[in-house]
């Protein structure tokens, strides 16, 4: 058989220009991988075949998958990722290298997978054999002999749009290429013998005159097209039922070409066992204490979780570690952020991971990143892409604060190795300070308000970041942490409610209170909106999330906290589910972030699902109160697809096998999640240790789970509490130089009081009421020192008794909040 650029009509072109709107494969991935070795190239398969493969960054998807069609060219034709009867393994625990075996009636196909470890190529065997044949042989009968055809879909560039497809020849070798702006790649392939494998090939617009139309039309291969594009393009191929093939992927389709060719002058195998070892040689040098007795389906499990985040960490910026290597619900669209992004609360619960890995040099790059993609005022993006340029560009004070916990950490292990952080720990604790306790969005990106989790975090950073900045602002810090730590129930916390009369308990936390409850309860008692909803949202102080465990988890509460357990109560009757995979749980109350009730793709609003990680999180909050982990382990093991990839969210209501949801399995949010994947690392770390391993200790020293009894109240300009906690001083903090006049009891004994400069866009005036008592008032106002102006309103705060901070008893020192012995 002659190539089609001897073998086309006059022009060559396809028709049906410019293709059908492209979209993206879906997001649940059976495997992620990347190699150890130079090569710039991750890869993911899905539905037993090659999904988007990246390069030559990680946030830069290439293709949208690359599979295959067997037919007998007498009518009868499969493509085997519709056909969905496939088992997909590892060469070994953790070690990215596939093994797939589509099986049909009529038919075996068997893949292996691999990067090249040298060269920025991806590697597939592909062996087919008949159900009635032998050893490649026909057997008796008039059966008409399988045949094996690839089908590529080029993204180039990261967008299905606009590219440029052509079969041709590089060399004396016949390739299939593409190409859009720097980006170009080409699909080489060879047989048994290493001779070009090509038989046919063609070119066309997706929808229109692609590969899987011919098919669909004829049930054979009769067009062959020579090129398509610009527009959404695809290419197919016929080849010899023993092959290889390489995907190269470079600056040019000829460059592609060239490495794809050169990976192909060596057997597969060779690539391959160098893959197996290099990777089973990272797993051996990982530095981590597991549970004793962990089943051995767990310890695969770890060693799953570990690969994964591995192989989403970028090779080109060193550090950064994108959400997922998949795009949630992409078979619906052609965005291409999907989770090919860097939040900076993902990258440091990834970088926890890596620590309880023992993979310091990692975790020091990932803060290293950081350092370098703050910004000017002290806050990180929402997300960015590698270079730190912004994709979302909501400000979520969580996020704000992760990076010092990260610093701390390490410090703690001695483990900073030079990298200095006094600047970035600086910046970051004064953008807090200048804009909490409220955030502009939650850690689910969605509403602004006071919330237990962001708290929780901020109140982490302000003490475990206070050791790497100067006194001053030190001393600010922690009074800071101390306030805001008395005032968590008063933020965010209702009692008497008809939510908590119905559910037998005295109250709870809430999942937001509306910012002005900084001024006030009332605003609890409004509606909150909730995005991704269609319907009315309740109101406040009836949306419960999971967040109030973070302050366990970070040794603020202890376990048995009466309010928290109370609030985990609520949260087990509104939010807990069990599926046929364990325990898990949603978001909060009334989340519209999945697939619908009729499992439609989540298209802007829909039905929460059950989240993997928040299993993770209640390990964490069991092993805090003395119990067992293990069965949050299980589960999140359980709700794995592929090999091992944690999803985002699971399904919860009735089987829908035409969609392929069933209960306590992925939907098509992003898989795998790194976050989840982390999520399980530090479980499985934390259930060694007995404590929650990234958890700094300077939390534990100053709190030991219960509320402190601060020495110093602050009055904060952006939030402008209504009260001073008896006993305590006065901070007043303004974002700018001022002259504060303040008096008591309605102006009696007025006073000035300068600012100083405490740290950037912080000025702190030190007001000594400590011997003001329960019942008494303080009245403030100020005068900026630049324009000269006074504010022109007063502000008054009354004396609230010490005794509402909840001082109780502490626990000896080093004693892990909740623990068996704190309970004695």
């Amino acid at each position: 058989m002659n190539w089609p650029a001897e073998r086309c009509d006059e022009s060559g072109d396809a028709p049906g220009a410019p293709g059908i709107a492209p979209t993206w494969a879906s997001s649940a991935k059976d495997l992620v991988g990347t190699t150890l070795g130079a090569a710039r190239l991750w890869f993911t398969t899905a539905f037993g075949i090659v999904n988007e493969v990246y390069f030559p960054r990680v946030d830069l998807p290439q293709i949208r998958d690359l599979g295959f069609i067997v037919a007998d060219g007498a009518g009868f034709w499969v493509e085997v990722k519709r056909a969905g009867n496939y088992l997909i393994e590892t060469a070994a625990p953790g070690v990215p290298a596939a093994r797939i075996v589509h099986r049909h009636e009529r038919f075996t196909l068997a893949l292996r997978i691999t990067p090249d470890p040298e060269r920025d190529v991806l590697l597939i065997e592909a062996r087919l054999d008949g159900a009635s044949e032998a050893a490649g042989e026909a057997a008796s009968g008039s059966a008409p002999r399988l045949r094996l055809y690839a089908l590529l879909a080029p993204h180039l560039g990261g967008s299905g749009a606009g590219n440029c497809a052509e079969v041709g020849r590089h060399g004396r070798r016949r390739v299939l290429w593409a190409e859009q702006g720097p980006f170009g790649l080409a699909l080489a392939a060879v047989d048994e013998a290493q001779r070009d494998a090509w038989l046919r090939g063609s070119a066309g617009y997706v929808g229109a005159s692609d590969g899987w139309q011919d098919f669909d039309r004829h049930a054979q291969m009769r067009w062959e097209h020579r090129r398509a594009g610009p527009g959404n393009v695809a290419l197919m191929g016929e080849l010899p039922r023993r092959c290889v093939l390489a995907l190269g992927l470079a600056s040019s389709r000829e460059a592609a070409a060239a490495l794809a060719i050169a990976a192909l002058a060596q057997p597969f195998e060779q690539p391959w066992q160098r893959q197996v070892a290099q990777w089973k040689r990272w797993h051996a040098s990982l530095s981590v204490a597991l549970p004793a007795g962990l089943a051995p389906h767990l310890r695969d499990q770890f060693a799953t979780s570990a690969m994964v985040l591995r192989a989403h960490q970028d090779k080109i910026y060193p550090g950064a570690i994108v959400a997922s290597l998949s795009v949630p619900w992409g078979n619906r669209h052609d965005e291409r952020g999907g989770y090919h992004l860097v939040w900076p609360r993902d990258l440091v619960e990834c970088a926890g991971a890596l620590i309880a890995l023992g993979e310091l040099d990692r975790a020091r790059n990932v803060l290293r990143y950081l350092i370098a993609s703050q910004q000017p005022d002290g806050h990180w993006h929402q997300n960015q892409w590698l270079g730190g340029a912004p994709y979302w560009r909501g400000v979520q004070l969580d996020e704000a604060a992760f990076p010092v916990l990260l610093a701390a950490l390490l410090a703690e292990r001695d483990a900073l190795d030079g990298i200095e952080v006094g600047d970035m720990v600086c910046r970051a604790i004064a953008f807090v300070a200048r804009t909490g306790p409220a955030s502009e969005q939650d850690r689910w990106e969605e509403d602004a308000g006071v919330n237990a989790f962001t708290l929780a975090v901020c109140i982490a950073a302000l003490v475990a970041g206070a050791r790497f900045v100067d006194p001053a602002l030190r001393e600010f810090a922690l009074a800071l942490a101390d306030d805001w730590n008395a005032r968590i129930e008063s933020l965010t916390a209702v009692h008497g409610t008809a939510l908590a009369r119905r559910l037998g308990v005295s109250g709870y936390f809430v999942r937001i209170a509306p910012p002005a409850v900084v001024g006030g309860e009332p605003a609890l008692h409004r509606r909150l909106p909730i995005r991704n909803r269609i319907e009315a949202a309740p109101p406040a102080d009836e949306q419960i999330a999971t967040d109030v465990l973070q302050l366990v988890r970070f040794g603020l509460r202890r376990a048995d906290d009466p309010l928290v357990v109370d609030t985990v109560r609520v949260i087990d009757a509104l939010l807990k589910v069990d599926t046929a995979s364990g325990a898990a749980w949603r978001r909060y109350s009334g989340d519209g972030y999945g697939e619908h009730e009729d499992g439609a793709p989540f298209d802007g609003t829909g039905c929460g699902r059950p989240w993997p990680l928040l299993a993770g999180e209640r390990g964490h909050y069991e092993l805090l109160a003395g119990r067992d982990p293990r069965r949050a382990l299980e589960a999140m093991a359980a709700m794995a697809g592929g090999v091992g990839m944690i999803p985002e969210q699971v399904w919860d209501g009735p089987p829908i096998p035409s969609r392929r949801l069933l209960p306590g399995r992925p939907t098509g949010s992003a898989m795998p999640l790194a976050w989840a994947h982390a999520e399980f690392v530090k479980l499985a770390v934390s259930a060694a240790l007995g404590r929650a391993c990234d958890c700094p200790s300077a939390l534990i020293e100053r709190y030991r789970g219960e509320r402190p009894v601060p020495r110093h109240s602050v009055w904060l300009e952006q939030a402008r509490t209504p009260s001073c906690f008896e006993g305590s001083d006065l901070l007043v903090c303004l974002r700018e130089p001022a002259l504060v006049h303040w008096g008591v009891d309605g102006w009696r004994e007025p006073a000035d009081a300068v600012t100083q400069p405490v740290g950037p866009g912080l000025h702190l005036a030190r007001l000594p009421v400590a011997g003001l008592k329960s019942g008494q008032t303080i009245e403030l106002t100020w005068r900026s020192r630049g324009s000269g102006r006074w504010l022109g309103a007063d502000h008054r705060l009354a004396i609230s008794p010490a005794s509402r901070a909840g001082p109780g008893a502490r626990p000896p020192p080093g004693t892990p909040p909740g623990s068996a012995a704190d309970r004695k």
